[in-house]
């Protein structure tokens, strides 16, 4: 089985993270991560991309450091790295899911 390439928690940088949460599709699924309580599947999110488009989303964010993801067989699992943000960059990740939520917040409130 072929293992995957994460940076260690001293090689994140802040302009990789930053840049790989700028994207709403990596914010949704960073999100789903951080709301779950066991390892999730790609193929557990619903994304409005395609397949190979959501690999691409799930590279970067594995590459940034924001999650890590292994092989179960065929399948690849995905696991949010909160303790390693948090001890690299405090309250970032906590700063970044409660404005993904506002923002989500008020499109659903300006729809109705």
């Amino acid at each position: 089985m072929r293992a995957l390439a994460h940076p260690t928690q001293a090689e994140m940088q802040l302009d990789t993270v930053l840049s790989a949460l700028s994207d709403p599709v990596r914010r949704q699924i960073v999100g789903q991560l951080a709301n779950a309580s066991i390892d999730q599947a790609c193929s557990a999110f619903q994304l409005p991309i395609s397949k190979s488009t959501s690999t691409y989303h799930f590279r970067v964010l594995r590459e940034a450091g924001l999650i890590e993801q292994r092989y179960s067989g065929t399948t690849i699992l995905n696991t949010l790295r909160a303790a390693d943000l948090e001890a690299r960059f405090p309250g970032l990740l906590r700063a970044v899911l409660r404005a993904a939520r506002s923002e989500t917040t008020l499109a659903t409130s300006e729809v109705e």
